[in-house]
């Protein structure tokens, strides 16, 4: 029986094939450099990149591994330009459309998220802890690999990230359960975020509340963006939890 013929003896609506993680950027040593540490999943934001949190990630815990994916969608390929001028960043995305809702918002979270889980199946030895960090679609994203496989996961990072509804059956098939592992889940979003709706981010702060071991903050003239305050906070975060040293 093929997987997709699977999910749908599990009631979950037939799904398009899978996305397929291709390009992933790793931290020194090929993400090997800290084994005892636990590794990042680096999760980018629409029309971004793998080299994006791989950026930030020098402020947040710059002595643990990371693994920065690449999201599966081309908005745009990355080109190479001659006569020594920097190349063109590419573009990518998770979901088909920058900012699906409902029923279809269920769906392409489910998918990218199993394709991600997927990945990290194959990839990162199952002893090792993973910590997925995602901003805004890789937010969500972070969010709902809890809500597939949370026996994977040790902790969940989402910066100005929402969630999906979770009214598609099976596609976040362990919301019952998510609350009895207590998972730390660090939540964080800007005041003046003109992207997402507020009420959007009050409701995912809500549903975190119930279903993991939640801290949240939000900061004031801070919009759909990240932010060194942000930053300071994390990497506190992280010491309390034992995930990173803390050291810069």
């Amino acid at each position: 029986m093929s997987e997709d013929a699977e999910d749908a003896t599990n009631g979950v609506p037939a799904q398009p094939p899978e996305p397929v993680i291709t390009h992933v950027q790793y931290s020194r040593g090929g993400g090997e450099a800290a084994p005892t540490h636990p590794m990042f999943l680096c999760l980018h934001g629409w029309g971004s990149n793998e080299e994006d949190l791989a950026d930030i990630m020098r402020y947040i815990a710059p002595y643990n591994d990371y693994a920065s994916l690449r999201a599966p969608i081309v908005l745009q390929e990355r080109r190479e330009r001659g006569d020594g001028l920097p190349a063109i960043a590419g573009a990518y995305s998770w979901f088909s459309v920058k900012a699906p809702s409902g029923d279809d918002l269920d769906r392409e979270a489910y998918a990218a998220a199993r394709a991600i889980d997927r990945w990290v199946d194959e990839h990162v030895p199952l002893e090792r802890d993973v910590v997925p960090i995602g901003f805004s679609q890789g937010g969500l994203l972070a969010t709902h690999l809890l809500r597939i496989h949370p026996e994977r996961y040790r902790a969940a990072i989402n910066l100005s990230g929402t969630l999906a509804p979770g009214n598609v059956p099976g596609t976040a098939p362990a919301d019952d359960r998510l609350a009895d592992y207590e998972i730390p889940v660090f939540y964080v979003y800007g005041k003046n975020d003109r992207i997402v709706p507020k009420y959007e981010l009050f409701a995912t702060a809500a549903w975190l509340e119930e279903h993991t071991w939640l801290t949240t903050k939000s900061y004031h003239g801070l919009g759909h963006e990240v932010s060194m305050d942000e930053f300071a906070d994390l990497r506190q975060w992280l010491l309390l939890h034992d995930i990173s040293s803390g050291v810069l």
